[in-house]
Parts: structure tokens; C-alpha cells; sequence
């Protein structure tokens, strides 16, 4: 895993805070082979939340020169999946969030303490 690719999960992470995304979590996967090294999950308030924050990073990304490898859910809005290869960005609608349950999938994947990185000025 190399610098820039922990630099583009957290600056996802920052983007998504920005916007105010709810719950935002940071797991790293590099240990897990054939996989992304990072996760990012976060929750919209709403389908028009959710589709803003999934904008936003595409929009901000793309300015940083990260390309979009694959975008799914959009139409919908309940879970909206942004994959840039090494980081994959999942945003959720509160109760698809609840359903899906990802955080239990990979409860064994170490998790990014986020709390010095979203702190606020």
C-alpha cells in the first residue's frame, strides 16, 4: 500500500465529512488479497444526500486527477459504490446501511481512527 492511496482514502474521507456525511468509517483491507486496500462507508440523511455525496467525490477526485474506475447504484441512491481501484467508497441510505450491515462483514479488518483527521478548526 503506498502513500498515495491512504492519501485518496482520507482525502474521500475529508470530502465526505465536508458535506456532512454521517458515520463515516475508514477500514483498511490491505491484509485481504485480491481486494481494495481501503473501504470508506458513510450515510446520506436522504436518496438526494446520498447522491450529493457521491457527486462530491467524484467531482473533488477528479479535480486531484484520480480517475473512476466504476460507479453503481446512482439511479437508485439507497447505496451508491464509487470504485478507484485501491479505495472503493460505499455510500448508503440510512436503512440500506442498516440492512447491508458491512461494518459486521469486515469486523475483522482493521479500522482508520478518523477522530485527529475530522477534526474540526
Amino acid at each position: 500500500m503506498s502513500d498515495q492511496v491512504r492519501d485518496l482514502a482520507l482525502d474521500i474521507v475529508r470530502v465526505l465529512d465536508d458535506k456532512k456525511a454521517q458515520n463515516v468509517e475508514l477500514y483498511h483491507l490491505g491484509s485481504v488479497p485480491n481486494f481494495a486496500d481501503y473501504f470508506v462507508i458513510a450515510t446520506g440523511t436522504s436518496t438526494t444526500q446520498v447522491k450529493a455525496l457521491a457527486d462530491e467525490v467524484e467531482d473533488k477526485m477528479a479535480e486531484k486527477g484520480f480517475k473512476l474506475k466504476h460507479k453503481e447504484g446512482y439511479q437508485t441512491a439507497s447505496w451508491i459504490l464509487l470504485n478507484y481501484f485501491e479505495v472503493v467508497v460505499h455510500i448508503f441510505h440510512p436503512e440500506a446501511r442498516n440492512f447491508y450491515n458491512l461494518e459486521r462483514l469486515w469486523a475483522d479488518v482493521p479500522q482508520v481512527d478518523l477522530e485527529e483527521i475530522l477534526k474540526r478548526d
